[in-house]
């Protein structure tokens, strides 16, 4: 009688190690589709611990990004300082009877006065003057909202209160420097009257330029300052031009 060969006896240590792994299966349901069967718990904690580092990884470009534009940002803010502080040399005098009475010409009682004399003219000789009314008016009115609001929204400091023993030639109206508001009305002012008759296109162009000028050489601004001005002063003089084409 032959006798009866025994299967050969497997660990159960060695059946756990050489089992595979568990996987997610598919089972067919009623519907059209499958129904899947989760898989381990092992694996969604993997799946999680992945997304936790490519969080971390943007994150950290993200930073890198921020910490290399502040570091432009100083850059540009010290060569601005380094500007103003270097037109210094340049006082003299009577640069700065002249430059004084620029920064007068670019006050909000000249402007207003301007206004009322442009509207007055207006309504004595017709529409060409009431028009440059209008526009400088409207001007003037956006430009100083719009400067303004982001002078106390910004709230950079003044040179004089910001570099050390530094002096202004000036006395300024406010505490804020950004961007200068004279600049910002004289420029807009400049765009509003461009083509405009009598010589007053060529002379509010000059006038603006000297205005940005002098807010830089009494060092109530930095050079920063002013070209943020300009560019808000073209924007405000675009406006006001728009708006009184459509004045009735």
């Amino acid at each position: 009688m032959r006798p009866i060969p025994r299967s050969p006896r497997i660990h159960p240590v060695q059946a756990r190690r050489d089992s595979p792994a568990p996987v997610a299966l598919a089972a067919p349901s009623s519907g059209s589709g499958a129904t899947e069967i989760p898989a381990a718990p092992g694996s969604k904690v993997a799946g999680a611990v992945d997304a936790a580092a490519e969080v971390v990884a943007a994150t950290a470009e993200v930073a890198a990004e921020v910490q290399a534009g502040l570091g432009r940002l100083a850059r540009l803010l010290a060569l601005d300082e380094r500007l103003l502080v270097g037109a210094t040399r340049w006082h003299a005098p009577s640069r700065t009877r002249l430059a004084r009475l620029l920064t007068r010409a670019g006050d909000a009682s000249s402007w207003t006065a301007a206004c009322v004399a442009l509207l007055a003219a207006g309504l004595l000789w017709g529409a060409p003057f009431l028009d440059l009314g209008l526009r400088v008016t409207g001007a003037t009115l956006l430009a100083t909202a719009l400067s303004q609001s982001l002078k106390r929204t910004l709230n950079r400091r003044r040179p004089d209160s910001r570099i050390p023993g530094f002096e202004a030639l000036a006395e300024n109206p406010d505490r804020f420097s950004f961007p200068s508001g004279h600049t910002t009305a004289a420029v807009a002012v400049a765009v509003a009257l461009a083509g405009a008759p009598l010589g007053l296109a060529p002379a509010a162009a000059l006038l603006a330029i000297g205005i940005g000028l002098s807010r830089v050489y009494l060092g109530a601004h930095y050079p920063l300052d002013v070209a943020a001005g300009a560019v808000l002063g073209c924007a405000a003089g675009g406006l006001a031009r728009l708006l009184a084409a459509l004045a009735p």
